[in-house]
C-alpha cells in the first residue's frame, strides 16, 4: 500500500455522503416503514405467514431469502474488488439493485412487496462489502477513526431525511409515495461516490477474476486465510453475535415491537426515532474520536455494555407496559449504534492485511448477514412457533451480546507490521 497517499476533501466527502444515502434505505425501509407497512397490511399475507395474526414470520422469511444469497455472494464481490483494483465498479451496479424494487414497494400485493424487499436488501448489504472497503482509500493510517465517525455521523443525517420523508408524505399519500421518495433519494445521494471518490492506486492481480460458481468454496479458503492471521478468525465470530443482536432489532422488528407490545402509532415512532438518531449522529462522531483516541477494541467493549443495558430496558418496558421508558431505550441504543459501526468497521480495517481487505470485508459483511439471517428467525421461533412474549425474543438478543463480549476479549487492536507478501497488489 502507497504510505504516501493522501486522500483529497472531495473523495472523503463523497464517500461519506454515501453512508447517508445508505442510511436513508436502512433506517426508511428496513428499520421503520416496511415492517409498519406490513403489520398494517397483514391480512393480505396467507395464512401460515400470518403466524397468528402476526407479521414476525412473514419479515423473518423476506430477511432470511436476502441473507442466504448475501452470505454467499458476500466474499466473491470483495474477492473481484481487489481482483480488478477498483471498487467503485461494483458499488453502481449494486447500489441500482436496492434502489429499483424500493421504488416499487407497496405498489403490488403483499407476497410481491416481501420478494422485491428481499431483492434491494440483497444490493443493499452486497454494496455495504464494497463501499466498507473503500476505507483505506479515504482516509490515513493516523485519520481513519475520524472518517469512519463522519461518515456515520453524516450517514444518520439520512435518518433525520428518512423520517422527514414520511412526516410529509405517509398520512397524505400513503407509504407507496414514501417508498419512491426514499428509492430517489438513496440514488441521488450515492450519486457523488460514483463520480467523485478518487481510489488508492491499486493494481489489478494477474489471472481470470473469480467466478460466480466458485463462490462457495471462495467462501470456505477466505476463511481459512483469516485463520491465519492474528485475531481475524475470532473478531468475525465475535461480530457474528453482537452483530445478530443489533441488526435484528434495527432491522424491523424494533417497529413490531413498539407497536404490538408498547403501543406505539406510526407518529409516535417518528418522534422516538428522530430522539435516538439524534444520539446516533453524536454516537458515530464521538466514536470515531475515540477510535483514534483510545483504539477500537476498548471502544467497542463499552459499546457492547450500553447495549445490554438498553436492551435490558426494553424487556422491563415491554414486561411492565411502562411505555415512557422507550425513550430511555431510544437514547441508549441510538447512541450504541452510532459508535458500534465507528469503532468495528476500524477495527477490522487494523487487523486485516491490505491485500485481503477486499476479501475480508466480504467476511466482515458475510457475518454480520447471516447474524441477519439467524436474529431473526430466533426471534420469529420465540414468537411464532413457540408463541412466547416478545419480551423473551428481545431477551434472546441479549445473550448474544454476552457470548460476543467473552469471543472478543483476547483480539487485540495493536497495528500490525505486514509482511511484504500482504501489502496491497502483491502477487499471487
Amino acid at each position: 500500500m502507497d504510505s504516501s497517499w493522501l486522500p483529497t476533501r472531495r473523495s472523503v466527502a463523497a464517500w461519506a455522503v454515501y453512508d447517508l444515502a445508505n442510511t436513508i434505505f436502512a433506517l426508511g425501509v428496513g428499520s421503520l416503514y416496511f415492517a409498519d407497512w406490513l403489520t398494517d397490511n397483514r391480512g393480505g399475507l396467507p395464512g401460515w405467514l400470518t403466524g397468528g395474526d402476526t407479521a414476525d414470520l412473514a419479515l423473518t422469511l423476506a430477511v432470511d431469502a436476502a441473507m442466504v444469497v448475501v452470505i454467499f455472494l458476500g466474499p466473491w464481490i470483495g474477492a473481484r474488488s481487489d481482483h480488478r483494483g477498483t471498487r467503485v465498479g461494483y458499488l453502481v451496479p449494486l447500489t441500482i439493485v436496492a434502489v429499483v424494487p424500493t421504488f416499487f414497494l407497496a405498489s403490488t400485493g403483499v407476497v410481491a412487496a416481501l420478494a422485491l424487499y428481499s431483492l434491494a436488501l440483497v444490493g443493499f448489504n452486497l454494496g455495504s462489502v464494497v463501499y466498507d472497503a473503500l476505507l483505506p482509500d479515504v482516509s490515513t493510517p493516523e485519520t481513519v477513526g475520524m472518517v469512519s465517525g463522519i461518515g456515520i455521523a453524516v450517514g444518520y443525517l439520512g435518518s433525520f431525511v428518512a423520517v422527514g420523508v414520511g412526516a410529509l408524505l405517509l398520512d397524505s399519500d400513503g407509504h407507496d409515495a414514501v417508498f419512491r421518495a426514499i428509492a430517489v433519494l438513496f440514488l441521488l445521494f450515492a450519486l457523488p461516490t460514483f463520480f467523485f471518490v478518487k481510489e488508492r492506486p491499486r493494481p489489478a492481480e494477474p489471472g481470470p477474476a473469480p467466478s460466480l460458481l466458485s463462490s462457495v468454496r471462495r467462501l470456505a479458503a477466505s476463511w481459512r486465510r483469516a485463520r491465519s492471521y492474528e485475531g481475524v478468525a475470532r473478531f468475525l465470530v465475535g461480530r457474528f453475535l453482537y452483530t445478530d443482536a443489533v441488526n435484528t432489532l434495527i432491522g424491523g422488528y424494533l417497529t413490531i415491537y413498539a407497536k404490538e407490545e408498547l403501543g406505539f402509532s406510526s407518529s409516535d415512532l417518528q418522534v422516538l426515532l428522530t430522539a435516538a438518531i439524534s444520539t446516533a449522529i453524536l454516537g458515530g462522531y464521538l466514536g470515531g474520536r475515540l477510535v483514534d483516541r483510545f483504539g477500537p477494541r476498548r471502544l467497542l467493549n463499552a459499546v457492547l455494555y450500553t447495549w445490554m443495558v438498553a436492551m435490558g430496558i426494553g424487556v422491563i418496558a415491554g414486561a411492565a407496559e411502562a411505555r415512557s421508558l422507550a425513550w430511555l431505550v431510544g437514547g441508549l441504543g441510538g447512541f450504541a449504534l452510532g459508535a458500534t459501526w465507528a469503532a468495528d468497521r476500524v477495527y477490522m480495517q487494523r487487523i486485516s492485511p491490505p491485500r485481503h481487505l477486499g476479501e475480508f470485508y466480504g467476511l466482515y459483511a458475510t457475518v454480520g448477514r447471516f447474524a441477519t439471517f439467524l436474529g431473526p428467525l430466533v426471534w420469529g421461533i420465540t414468537v411464532t412457533v413457540l408463541g412466547l412474549p416478545r419480551e423473551v425474543a428481545l431477551g434472546a438478543l441479549i445473550v448474544f451480546l454476552v457470548a460476543a463480549r467473552f469471543v472478543l476479549q483476547d483480539v487485540d487492536d495493536h497495528p500490525r507490521q505486514w509482511a511484504p507478501a500482504d501489502l496491497a497488489g502483491a502477487g499471487s
